[in-house]
């Protein structure tokens, strides 16, 4: 692994950074992102950017960091012994959404590369990310178009990649103890290193440019629905989820901690609100049951 390499994704990765903050901003009429630049005592350091209170972001954070150490934290190493006691370099952006509206789905985004290292072996080197969808009040139109929006990502890189990936974000995005999916999926996919190093870079770049491609149109055609307090009071409940998926199952928030990353950073994750509700159900019939009847649950979107 060479220089060149590393710094042309570094590069590529807060080029994305800066794209992503001004497609979201381009949608919200008053709120702005705010940048802390940090660095990190054990090596590296980022840039976090959050936008808070906005009339149609709630609050979203896009981060991009870029973090060294003398050993890869257990979360990292659970399913790859080989990896224990080397030395890492991990570079990404990643990013969650919180929109105010509750027809507007929460959506997230990761693209990531790693180096892992020990004097007298080989360098080991992966890609890893995605994008997944959380809604509230579906529709199948937009599911449907953010799906074909991942499976056009994929194609040029062979027939069976988007399906590959798709599978496993309905696996990886899955709240066992409450026997539901997250959202609705998208891609996920991680140990990127396959192919060649060109290509592999060339696969994380597509799907961390067609994110905004994916979830952009479906905040300009939901933003603007009318919504009253039920809808607000479920979207709250829901997002009580989303939490106990970011604390309880989620690798990159664990990786961050594990790591000795900078906690303000790893937990922009979160929803400004949620709440909980004791035994809460929804009524048969409503538009909340269909959520959980028709949408929280794998399915296959694009009909293939």
């Amino acid at each position: 692994m060479n220089n060149d390499d590393i710094a042309k994704v570094k590069s590529y990765l807060l080029m994305l950074q800066d794209r992503i903050c001004a497609g979201l901003e381009a949608e919200e009429p008053e709120a702005r992102f705010i940048e802390d630049v940090w660095e990190r005592a054990e090596g590296g350091g980022g840039r976090t950017r959050v936008l808070a209170e906005g009339l149609v972001f709630e609050q979203g954070g896009v981060n991009f960091s870029s973090v060294s150490g003398i050993s890869l934290p257990p979360s990292a190493t659970a399913k790859r012994p080989e990896l224990a006691h080397r030395q890492f370099h991990a570079m990404g952006v990643s990013l969650v959404i919180h929109p105010r509206n509750p027809y507007v789905p929460t959506s997230h985004a990761n693209v990531r590369f790693l180096i892992a290292e020990k004097a007298g072996e080989p360098t080991i080197w992966w890609f890893g990310g995605g994008f997944d969808l959380t809604p509230f009040y579906p529709f199948e139109e937009d599911v449907s178009q953010w799906h074909q929006t991942a499976r056009s990502a994929c194609a040029p890189f062979g027939d069976e990649v988007y399906a590959t990936y798709k599978q496993w974000c309905d696996d990886y995005f899955f709240l066992a103890h409450r026997n539901e999916t997250r959202g609705v999926g998208g891609l996920f996919f991680d140990d990127l290193n396959e192919w060649e190093f060109d290509k592999c870079f060339a696969f994380m770049q597509s799907v961390g440019d067609a994110y905004t491609q994916a979830y952009l149109p479906i905040v300009q055609q939901r933003k603007n629905t009318p919504y009253g307090d039920r809808e607000r009071e479920f979207q709250l409940y829901r997002r009580g989820r989303y939490v106990e998926f970011n604390l309880v199952y989620d690798r990159g928030t664990l990786f961050g901690l594990q790591s000795g990353g900078r906690t303000e950073s790893i937990l922009m994750s979160m929803p400004p609100i949620a709440h909980w509700k004791y035994n809460w159900q929804p009524e048969p019939g409503s538009p909340e049951a269909v959520l959980y009847e028709r949408y929280l649950k794998p399915q296959n979107w694009l009909g293939l």
